[in-house]
C-alpha cells in the first residue's frame, strides 16, 4: 500500500500557524492520510492553522474529503483554550465540507468544543475502518486521556494523538481521564508489532516519530507489568 498511501506529518507553529508563537509551544502535529491514486485525503486533527492545512493538501494535488478526530481538546480540534482562540474544524467546514470522524464517547465533547452541528459528526466505534479512497485507516479506541481518544492505523503507521508519545503519554488528571483505562490502552498499543512507527499528537521529544520497539525500551509509562504498579507510578499524572 505504501507505493499509493499519502502521508505527511506537520508541526504546528512550524509548517502550519508558523508566526503563531502559542501554537510553537504546545508543538501540536497534525496528519494527512491520503490515496495517491484517487486524490482523497483525510486530515488528522486539524487545528492552529486550518488554511495553511488545506493549502498543503492542495499544494501536493489533493483535496480534503474529511477529519479524523483523536479527542476533543481544543489544541487537537480548535475553540477556545486560556483565552487563545484556536483554529479547528469549524474553520475546515468553512473552507471544505467534509465528515468530522469521531469515537461516539467523544463526539458530543467534540460537538460543543468545535461548535459544531451534530449532522456534520460521524460517530464511531473501536475496530471500526474509516476509507480514503482505496485505502483503510483502522480506528483504535484507546481511553484514558480522554473517554473515546482513539488512534488511527494504516498502513503499517499509528497516528497516536495523546494516548501515547515517544517519552510519556496524555495527562491523566484531567476531567474526564482515566488513569487506568490508560494503563489498558497503553498495554494494546505496546502490543503492537515491533516496526510499527508511532507518530504522536505532540512533538515532545526531538524525534518526531519512532517505532514500537525503541519506544518500548525507553518509555517509562510502558515499564509497570501490573495495572497496581502503573497507577502507583503515573495515576493522577
Amino acid at each position: 500500500m505504501d507505493h499509493r498511501l499519502y502521508f505527511r506529518q506537520l508541526l504546528c507553529g512550524r509548517d502550519v500557524a508558523g508566526s503563531d508563537a502559542v501554537a510553537a509551544q504546545m508543538a501540536n502535529q497534525v496528519y494527512v492520510l491520503g490515496d495517491r491514486q484517487t486524490g482523497e485525503a483525510l486530515v488528522v486533527d486539524p487545528a492552529w492553522g486550518v488554511d495553511d492545512l488545506v493549502d498543503a493538501v492542495e499544494a501536493d494535488g489533493l483535496r480534503v474529503v474529511g477529519a479524523l478526530v483523536t479527542h476533543h481538546h481544543p489544541d487537537h480540534i480548535g475553540g477556545a483554550m486560556m483565552g487563545h482562540r484556536i483554529s479547528g474544524v469549524a474553520d475546515l467546514l468553512a473552507r471544505v465540507d467534509v465528515p468530522i470522524h469521531t469515537h461516539r464517547l467523544e463526539a458530543d465533547f467534540v460537538i460543543r468544543t468545535a461548535g459544531l452541528e451534530a449532522a456534520v459528526v460521524r460517530r464511531h466505534d473501536d475496530g471500526d475502518t474509516v476509507l480514503v479512497g482505496e485505502i483503510p485507516i483502522k480506528l483504535l479506541h484507546t481511553p484514558g486521556h480522554t473517554p473515546g481518544s482513539q488512534c488511527f492505523l494504516v498502513d503499517g503507521c499509528l497516528v497516536a494523538g495523546d494516548t501515547l508519545f515517544l517519552e510519556g503519554c496524555g495527562r491523566t488528571d484531567l476531567p474526564g481521564s482515566d488513569p487506568e483505562a490508560m494503563y489498558d490502552s497503553l498495554r494494546r498499543l505496546a502490543a503492537l508489532p515491533d516496526d510499527t512507527v508511532v507518530f504522536p499528537g505532540h512533538r515532545y521529544s526531538v524525534a518526531s516519530s519512532g517505532t514500537v520497539a525503541a519506544i518500548r525500551e525507553v518509555n517509562a509509562v510502558l515499564k509497570p507489568a501490573t495495572r497496581e504498579a502503573w497507577m502507583m507510578r503515573f495515576a493522577g499524572m
